[in-house]
């Protein structure tokens, strides 16, 4: 028999201990997600200040008219997580779906005369490559006497999502994933985790029936293991604490690493009509630690909590050219962190509260969130390499991971995520309306950002802009959430253009989103 319930979304990563594994006397299904539209109007994101030496602006513009303002896009996500718990055995197989993800509204018309238009189910030719069906999550987990097992392709999550987030919030549009094989056991009041991901492996190729897959050079497979001690709890749990005048600490500690020993770059840089060979092969020896650490305190009226990672890497050989070998390693020494402090608790009507937060920089011209291909690392780009070998071969800006919205504009459009860069944002909330299980909440708040490197902005100053961000946001317990946001950035002068005489102008931008939970 099947018993179909809705709950929360399903949690991600390390910090989960299988709170939901018990004994059943019959097949249980847990089905939710939710559909999710959006509506954007984006406003001078290219900040009017030309181009960058590359000959690139800073974000879009229209194609038919290169000096036009404005932008306008909607999209369409359906997600859904399925559970699957056995009877008589604390067993359960998890699935995440996107059913449809991030959809670009109109984006796969199907126009023939005399029938009007009808959406297709694949893209169009030159249009983004988005599918009807996304399967991002299936594993299995079992509630053994020892400790919680899991296993397969699962979301990889760690305290506020600094340096691995699940992307399990409405906003999210990514979400990291990892093939994974993980135990989790408790001791001495806490929980103690283990973990091996199949992070990549080498050129594949197929076995004799022509299903089944073979890695043909086992060397350049990509390694991590990860350990934690923490000892989170449930949100359940923290708001019942909360509500009773109870203060929750939780924290947890995390080290992983990652290596490879050997790299084949020709089954991954597109070499057309190249086979390969043992020739191809070519010495990687990649080593890369990180450590995190994560802290929560819950209180009646305040939460404050914290992330900070520091990672260290070396690249033995950098070269991707076999039979071409570099001299230098390439390294890097990066660091992030980032705080939360709210004032006041869901049920208040006022709330308050201060973030902020900061990753490690480089000094190389450009930010490095997602360097383009063929653009050198020259001052007034505002992305760039930021390894030039033989001349520079570090890499020390960390990357928080974009899930992790901390603004609108600046850093979730322009630069693509925090990266050698500090910001402070303070804000306040409102409860303006209650009328049954909705409430209607006004937000306010203000970001200012700088750089850590002067050099690595397109200005060539650390100051960067003030961004203001106000919004009006629909809750309701019966599951339909409505938000309507508007934000402006005030750049300043790091994203100016002096070599052009140009200074930066504001941007805009409005989102209505909808989304109905179940």
């Amino acid at each position: 028999m099947l018993l179909f319930t809705a709950s929360t979304s399903f949690a991600s990563g390390l910090m989960d201990h299988g709170e939901d594994l018990y004994a059943r006397e019959k097949f249980e299904v847990a089905l939710n997600g939710y559909l999710r539209t959006r509506g954007e109007l984006l406003h001078n994101l290219d900040l009017d200040r030309g181009t960058t030496p590359s000959g690139r602006g800073l974000y879009a513009t229209p194609l038919g008219d290169p000096n036009g303002q404005l932008l306008a896009v909607a999209d369409l996500r359906v997600r859904t997580d399925l559970a699957v718990y056995a009877p008589f055995a604390a067993v359960a197989v998890k699935l995440r779906a996107d059913l449809i993800d991030d959809l670009v509204m109109g984006s796969t018309p199907s126009l023939s005369p005399g029938t009007g238009t009808s959406p297709t189910p694949a893209t169009s030719p030159g249009q983004l490559p988005t599918t009807l069906f996304r399967l991002k999550r299936a594993y299995a987990e079992a509630l053994t006497p020892l400790g919680l097992l899991s296993a397969g392709r699962m979301g990889a999550h760690w305290g506020l999502g600094l340096l691995a987030n699940g992307g399990d919030c409405l906003d999210c549009d990514r979400g990291d994933a990892a093939d994974r094989i993980a135990f989790v056991t408790p001791v001495l009041g806490h929980f103690v985790a283990a973990a091996y991901d199949f992070t990549a492996v080498g050129p594949l190729s197929t076995r004799q029936d022509q299903i089944r897959g073979l890695v043909l050079e086992p060397s350049a497979n990509v390694h991590s293991i990860s350990f934690a001690l923490m000892n989170p709890r449930t949100p359940v749990a923290t708001e019942r604490r909360r509500r009773a005048g109870r203060t929750t600490v939780e924290y947890g500690v995390l080290a992983s690493h990652r290596w490879q020993d050997q790299d084949v770059p020709q089954s991954y840089l597109n070499v057309q009509g190249t086979a390969l060979t043992s020739s191809q092969v070519v010495p990687r020896g990649f080593r890369a630690t990180v450590f995190d650490v994560w802290a929560r305190v819950t209180a009646p009226m305040l939460r404050v909590e914290l992330e900070g990672a520091l990672a260290f890497a070396t690249v033995a050989q950098p070269s991707l050219i076999p039979g071409v070998l570099l001299r230098d390693p390439g390294t890097s020494l990066q660091w992030g962190g980032a705080a939360e402090i709210e004032v006041g608790s869901p049920t208040t009507r006022f709330s308050g509260g201060l973030y902020g937060g900061v990753a490690s920089g480089d000094p190389a011209p450009g930010f490095g969130a997602y360097p383009a291909a063929g653009v050198k690392p020259v001052r007034g780009e505002l992305d760039a390499p930021q390894a030039d070998f033989p001349r520079d071969t570090r890499v020390d800006n960390f990357r928080f991971n974009p899930d992790y919205r901390v603004d609108r504009i600046l850093f979730a459009e322009i630069v693509g995520t925090v990266t050698d860069a500090l910001y402070v944002r303070p804000w306040a909330q409102a409860r303006l309306v209650d009328l049954g299980p909705s409430s209607l909440k006004l937000r306010l708040s203000g970001t200012y950002t700088r750089a850590l490197f002067a050099s690595s902005t397109p200005g060539g100053d650390e100051n960067l802009g003030l961004e203001l961000h106000g919004s009006l946001r629909w809750e309701s317990r019966d599951g339909f959430d409505a938000l309507l946001e508007y934000a402006v950035l005030f750049p300043f002068a790091g994203l100016s253009n002096p070599a052009q005489g140009l200074q930066a102008q504001p941007a805009q931008l409005l989102r209505l989103r909808l989304a109905w939970v179940f």
